[in-house]
């Protein structure tokens, strides 16, 4: 029973920003705010997997900026991944939902291997699934991490979860006249160079036709609004 689903397996591609709160750059109380969120859409049977970024611990820019290597800048950004998912899959696992964590660098100690055929596995098997350490390569960002895990997995959408609700012409916050897209095709994201996600995730996205939808995760009701094919959004797509 898919209860009237359009998209019925998601890859949430989350900021790591989402889970820092006013003080803390980790903050247990913002985990559990996204966690319930998460649990809202797995009750409605969705299949849910997620990548999430390390922003609010580590930005390899500033190593760089300072003459670190840009692949130890990278690597530890993958590691600082980890550790917001184990926080994530703590808070989740509190609102009684199974998750586990799979990673693309290998520490058996705190998580799994990430092996496609066991993650689509868990998914069937109602668990939430929770991608850590980017691609494992450095030079690739967490939003080519989505992307590539997302086709991976055979996601119907992937959801970039984001404190607007959809992509604009131009920055809301600095300008009130700012236009919302509510569709857009991949080259016009490109060729426009919206924020959406980076070149190489959209590039991959396009070349696999597997559509985007960027929305307000804090607004209560647009994800589940959104999964069950309610105009939310701007939707990426051919």
């Amino acid at each position: 029973m898919d209860n009237g689903l359009k998209y019925k397996r998601v890859l949430l591609k989350l900021s790591g920003e989402s889970l820092a709160g006013d003080e803390l750059p980790l903050d247990p109380l913002q985990a559990d705010d996204v966690a319930r969120r998460i649990c809202e859409v797995h009750e409605m049977g969705v299949q849910v997997a997620v990548v999430i970024g390390a922003g609010n611990l580590w930005r390899g820019k500033v190593g760089l900026e300072r003459g670190m290597d840009r692949a130890t800048a990278d690597y530890m950004g993958m590691l600082a991944t980890v550790m917001n998912a184990l926080s994530l899959m703590d808070a989740i696992e509190q609102a009684g939902v199974n998750v586990r964590v799979q990673t693309a660098i290998e520490m058996h100690a705190v998580a799994e291997p990430y092996i496609r055929r066991r993650a689509i596995r868990h998914l069937e098997k109602g668990r939430v699934v929770i991608f850590g350490g980017g691609t494992g390569n450095p030079y690739f960002s967490t939003d080519t991490a989505a992307a590539l895990r997302a086709m991976e997995i055979s996601a119907d959408v992937v959801i970039k979860a984001t404190k607007v609700d959809g992509v604009y012409d131009s920055d809301p916050k600095r300008n009130p006249n700012a236009v919302r897209f509510t569709n857009l095709t991949y080259i016009e994201t490109l060729n426009r160079r919206l924020e959406v996600m980076d070149s190489t995730a959209i590039s991959l996205c396009m070349d696999n036709k597997l559509p985007i939808l960027v929305l307000n995760l804090w607004d209560p009701d647009s994800l589940r609004r959104a999964l069950v094919g309610e105009p939310v959004g701007t939707l990426v797509h051919a």
